[in-house]
């Protein structure tokens, strides 16, 4: 596994395979998001992407937390637009890679960002997610309740963002926040093998599936939807890949190794 350091002791990138492990590895303030970690991190979604051999990502930290937040003295005293410091999390959102973020331990206020910019969360039982922006007087930011709306609808997120409820890993799970809580020592490889199935399908397919998962969260029927995906099945009909595909499935099918088409 080849690694590198996009900035020493604050994010470092490994190659599994197909998928790149980006880790936050910088445990003497709980992997916050000041303003060198969070470019440090774009710069590694960048490396990553920039990488013709990468499928998948899988975001991941080193130390008792996943990342405890934006950067007091950076909030204190910045040295940035605001805006600019969403630069990590924005980076992981829009890479374009498949996505899965291994969360053990907290995940606070723009750290639950961090987490929730990726497509899937899995966690371990040590794993906590808060939102904390109002406990320091702050408006939420980043996407911060789109983001949780999304995943656990309004209430969920008023009951995280207005109530100041928390929720470990195994509650996260059981409130879709996370799609899947596993032991500890699992939770690395269960990230990976789920990166991984991700990395070994059709790139362009793919990303244009990604992008259309996106494009119909603004889809008000199911009509709307229907018209926003029948042009792209289309597409993906018209490509040799498809062709190659179904010769295999036929050629199982054949062998009595399938039993229907789905």
């Amino acid at each position: 596994m080849a690694a590198s350091q996009p900035d020493p002791g604050y994010v470092r990138v490994d190659r599994r395979e197909s998928v790149a492990m980006v880790t936050l590895d910088h445990p003497a303030d709980r992997n916050a998001l000041s303003l060198t970690m969070t470019r440090a991190l774009a710069e590694a979604v960048q490396q990553v992407t920039s990488d013709d051999g990468i499928g998948a990502m899988v975001l991941t930290a080193t130390g008792t937390a996943f990342c405890a937040g934006g950067s007091v003295d950076d909030l204190l005293e910045p040295k940035v637009p605001l805006g600019e410091m969403y630069a990590g999390f924005v980076a992981v959102m829009e890479c374009g890679l498949p996505t899965v973020a291994a969360v053990q331990g907290p995940a606070l206020g723009a750290g639950m960002n961090l987490a929730l910019a990726c497509d899937v969360i899995v966690c371990s039982p040590s794993a906590r997610f808060e939102t904390r922006f109002l406990d320091i007087g702050l408006h939420p930011g980043g996407g911060h309740l789109w983001q949780l709306r999304q995943r656990i609808g309004r209430q969920g997120a008023a009951a995280l963002a207005l109530f100041g409820e928390s929720l470990d890993g195994e509650e996260a799970a059981s409130h879709q926040l996370a799609w899947r809580c596993v032991p500890e020592g699992d939770l690395l490889e269960v990230a990976y093998e789920l990166a991984a199935a991700a990395a070994g399908r059709d790139r362009a397919l793919l990303a244009l599936t990604r992008q259309t998962l996106d494009d119909s969260a603004v889809c008000l029927r199911a009509t709307d939807a229907i018209a926003l995906e029948l042009e792209r099945q289309q597409w993906s009909m018209g490509r040799p890949e498809f062709a190659a595909a179904l010769g295999r499935l036929r050629a199982r099918l054949g062998r009595g190794e399938e039993s229907s088409l789905s």
